[in-house]
């Protein structure tokens, strides 16, 4: 092959990718938007939580306060049909008990004074702010079929940031201007900026848009398959994948011997009440032995029952912290006697790894520096974003939409092809899309020829029509 034969195959080469980096950007936009803004703020869900529970941080409590067990019970008393889901170890001594109750078919937070039961607030596990925040992030209020959507824009923001870092390869560039910083004024100035900030996060957005994967529906679904194939005899992995609830989840399906408790509120007990009652008095013998555990913050406390797929006779201990590896499950008996404890040491390896990685993606690995590295990926998409809707805009033709014109009709080389496969199997959500694609222009866009023109691809010709 020619130099000149070479130097065309490059030239078609980078004309090919940039147009797949052009559709990739302008399908992705608006979700990597939504999900840099979302997840910015989710990076920082323990600092929002804390300052709006900080009404209840500190009470004046002037006596000695009420029992685990009748702080459970005024808590699903005050809702009509509740029943205990999970009581919450205070981080304080003075914190209002925070009590999570079943009732009306949702779950309920009660904010509860631990010494007069008097409820301070109440509100829908749903409608905290954090937990809208992860909906949108995870499925946009849309359930499964919009963690799927979200899946596909996580999909195509990989192809997105890969062929980004091949279109701006640094091949014929003198210097670092417009490499590792932006030219400043002039009509490159948004180029730069797009190039430049794309390659000083792109190592940081790969690792987020990879991480996600185990929590998304069709590769978390399949991968969760595979986990369970190669470790048959481990517990369900405790990892949500978007429109399911985790195994881990306190909000989970939870049905149980205290199913009816709440209904007794505070009344007289007697006979099924009284049995009701004693439901719940395991956790004046289990509350007590969890606090000196010293187990990393939010600790939860569970009655048996079915928590998600898992089903236990047994009351659960579990702290539910972000920073997974800090995470562990105690499991007691009614009686109060430790049965076992498991710590993430214990979980196979493939449940650490994710583990680790979703620890980091959402900022909780390391504390503040994780959060921050976290915030200038989120800073950096957006900033991705905004620079490439601004070339485009300014740039593109009147009447077309301004993707790059295919130049050539001769078939992928069979590397690229392979690659695109690798691809299509490794994300089956793109492949199902990349199939899509290819049946609307064989079956619609090749009757409508000025589709064709606004859209960059070239016009058919007689013969292949």
């Amino acid at each position: 092959m020619t130099d000149r034969e070479q130097a065309t195959r490059r030239i078609l080469l980078h004309r090919l990718i940039w147009r797949w980096h052009f559709y990739a950007g302008l399908f992705c936009v608006p979700f990597v938007l939504i999900l840099a803004i979302t997840g910015a703020i989710y990076l920082f869900k323990p600092q929002v939580e804390a300052a709006l529970d900080a009404p209840y941080a500190h009470l004046r409590l002037t006596g000695p306060v009420a029992s685990p067990e009748a702080q459970a019970l005024a808590a699903a008393g005050s809702l009509p049909g509740g029943r205990l889901k999970a009581y919450q170890l205070p981080q304080t001594p003075d914190q209002a008990t925070q009590v999570i109750v079943r009732a009306g078919g949702q779950d309920v937070r009660v904010y509860l004074n631990p010494q007069t039961l008097e409820v301070l607030k109440t509100v829908p596990e749903k409608a905290r702010f954090m937990a809208i925040a992860h909906d949108i992030h995870g499925e946009l209020l849309m359930g499964r079929n919009g963690s799927i959507l979200v899946e596909l824009a996580g999909s195509w923001a990989l192809v997105m940031v890969l062929t980004g870092l091949y279109l701006w390869w640094p091949r014929e560039a003198q210097g670092l201007a417009g490499v590792l910083y932006p030219r400043l004024g002039g009509r490159l100035f948004w180029r730069d900026l797009h190039a430049v900030t794309g390659v000083w996060i792109s190592g940081l957005a790969l690792f987020l848009l990879l991480t996600a994967l185990p929590w998304t529906q069709v590769w978390g679904q399949g991968f969760k398959a595979l986990r369970t194939a190669a470790v048959p005899h481990a517990l369900p992995a405790d990892w949500p994948t978007a429109g399911a609830a985790a195994p881990d989840d306190p909000h989970a399906d939870h049905e149980g011997m205290g199913g009816m408790a709440g209904m007794a509120g505070m009344k007289g007990m007697s006979g099924h009440d009284h049995i009701m009652r004693g439901d719940y008095a395991a956790l004046n013998l289990i509350v007590p032995q969890a606090a000196q555990m010293n187990l990393a913050y939010p600790a939860l406390v569970s009655p048996p029952g079915k928590h998600g797929r898992k089903a236990s006779a047994n009351w659960t201990v579990k702290s539910d912290a972000q920073n997974r590896p800090l995470r562990q499950e105690i499991a007691f008996d009614a009686q109060g006697w430790r049965l076992s404890r498991q710590t993430f040491a214990d979980k196979p390896l493939v449940d650490r790894v994710v583990a680790v990685g979703v620890a980091a993606h959402e900022g909780q690995l390391f504390g503040l520096p994780n959060q921050l590295l976290g915030l200038v990926a989120a800073l950096g998409m957006i900033t991705l974003s905004v620079s490439g809707l601004v070339m485009w805009w300014t740039r593109r033709p009147e009447g077309r939409l301004g993707a790059p014109a295919i130049l050539d009709d001769r078939r992928l080389s069979w590397g690229l092809g392979l690659l695109i496969l690798a691809f299509a199997v490794f994300l089956p959500v793109l492949g199902a899309s990349l199939v899509a694609v290819a049946l609307v222009e064989q079956l619609i866009l090749r009757w409508t020829p000025g589709v064709r023109t606004w859209l960059g691809l070239r016009p058919r010709s007689r013969a292949a029509s």
